[in-house]
């Protein structure tokens, strides 16, 4: 069995079309292969991603699928494929099923679906105990049936997605996941499933007692999650939990309750989320807090393992203190409305940004930000988004171009010349 078998067989072939292999990116794209084109599949044996563009495989439903014979496996096993893509196909999901099995001949690591639509029910059975390279896979943009009721057909798949790493699930109006189906990733790493229609509800039975036991990176951005303790009640039982993105939804809080967050969260995202003040309890053992492009006016956290706060358009007229807040060392204020930054404060830190903000340029203002540039720790947008509003007189300048001077900013310096200098008249009159 040859590769253009192998293919035909995949249901690969539709209309005129054909491969294109880019040796430097070692990437091959394909569209629309033909019984008569697919030859030009044979350069892309030397890439290690391959991706498939547009196709119906209804046709191929009945096409006759054998295993193949140990010359084939042989050809399989020595691809250096590792990443295939599948776009713009209609996949019956009979067709899939029959499939399937043939990556377990080959060394493929990461199967992507984008924009295809999954037609019908497969016959699982085939697959059960039976292992799959595969360790990441990603639908972004599929239309399939819904996963309620479908637990039998995923224990089929048990031997395979026991030992996932990485699912993705993306744009694709994902309203559910069952408890069921979260019990069979046990080793799965990182899920994100941004992007689509999941609610409070939803997630209390998505992350049940025993459900995705080893999960690290969790990604629930822009979905319909509007409480935050209810988000808190149900991924606390996520005991290695260390990422979790919440961005792109309204969350409020309910200030009669309280939750307690996995002890594990490292990274916390709170941006985007339509919030006024901070939301408590926050996760007391967080490194990095982004609460960006919200409507917060002050921020007053304390939390001692802190290690970067990202709190870029909001509305704060003050930078907050982070006294509390001893390991922090990267503070980002960007488009706020902050006129002056705590130089006592912002010296001790090694990466902070505040362009776009409305800044007083006195002598304190001015000469703060001079000096935090002069070490190297302003971020982005020094000098040019740096700029004053007041005092009237140095409106629109740049604040690097604010003369600060040790005679005009520090009255100190001024006096103690002026006494030492009279008395030295008075002795000298003497």
């Amino acid at each position: 069995m040859n590769v253009a078998v192998l293919l035909l067989g995949l249901g690969f072939l539709e209309a005129e079309g054909r491969c294109f292999f880019n040796r430097t990116q070692e990437y091959c794209v394909c569209y629309r292969l033909s019984q008569e084109t697919v030859g030009s599949i044979i350069q892309c044996l030397a890439a290690s991603v391959v991706e498939f563009q547009g196709g119906d495989l209804e046709r191929y439903v009945d096409f006759p699928i054998s295993d193949p014979d140990p010359s084939s496996i042989t050809v399989l096993d020595s691809l250096v494929v590792r990443k295939i893509i599948l776009g713009d196909l209609l996949v019956p999901e009979i067709l899939l099923a029959r499939v399937l099995r043939f990556f377990s001949y080959t060394r493929v690591q990461e199967l992507v679906f984008e924009s295809c639509v999954f037609e019908g029910r497969g016959n699982w059975e085939e697959m059960a105990n039976r292992d799959l390279p595969i360790l990441s896979l990603h639908f972004h943009n599929v239309t399939s049936a819904p996963l309620t009721g479908r637990q039998q057909d995923f224990s089929s798949l048990s031997s395979w997605l026991g030992t996932l790493r990485e699912l993705a699930v993306t744009g694709s109006h994902l309203a559910s996941l069952p408890c069921g189906i979260g019990r069979l990733f046990r080793a799965l790493r990182s899920l994100d499933v941004a992007q689509n229609s999941l609610g409070d509800e939803s997630l209390v039975s998505a992350f049940c007692s025993g459900a995705f036991p080893q999960l690290q990176v969790l990604s629930l951005q822009r979905n319909n999650l509007t409480s935050y303790h209810s988000v808190c009640e149900s991924v606390r039982l996520l005991p290695e939990l260390q990422h979790l993105d919440l961005s792109q939804n309204e969350l409020t809080a309910d200030p009669s309750s309280s939750c307690q967050w996995p002890v594990s969260l490292r990274i916390f995202n709170l941006s985007a989320t339509g919030l006024d003040e901070v939301l408590t309890p926050l996760p007391p053992s967080l490194e990095v807090l982004d609460m960006s492009c919200n409507h917060l006016r002050a921020v007053d956290i304390s939390l001692s393992a802190l290690k970067r706060l990202f709190l870029s358009q909001n509305m704060l007229r003050a930078a907050p203190s982070v006294r509390n807040c001893p390991m922090l060392d990267t503070l980002h204020l960007d488009n706020n409305s902050i006129a002056e930054l705590p130089w006592d404060e912002a010296k001790r830190l090694r990466d902070v940004a505040a362009a776009g903000n409305p800044y007083r340029c006195s002598c304190a203002g001015a000469g703060g930000l001079q000096a935090l540039a002069a070490t190297g720790r302003l971020g982005l947008g020094w000098p040019q988004e740096y700029t004053c509003q007041s005092p009237p007189g140095y409106r629109g300048w740049l604040v690097r171009d604010v003369p600060v001077s040790v005679l005009r900013c520090n009255r100190a310096a001024l006096v103690a010349p002026l006494c030492i200098a009279l008395a030295l008249l008075g002795v000298a009159g003497a």
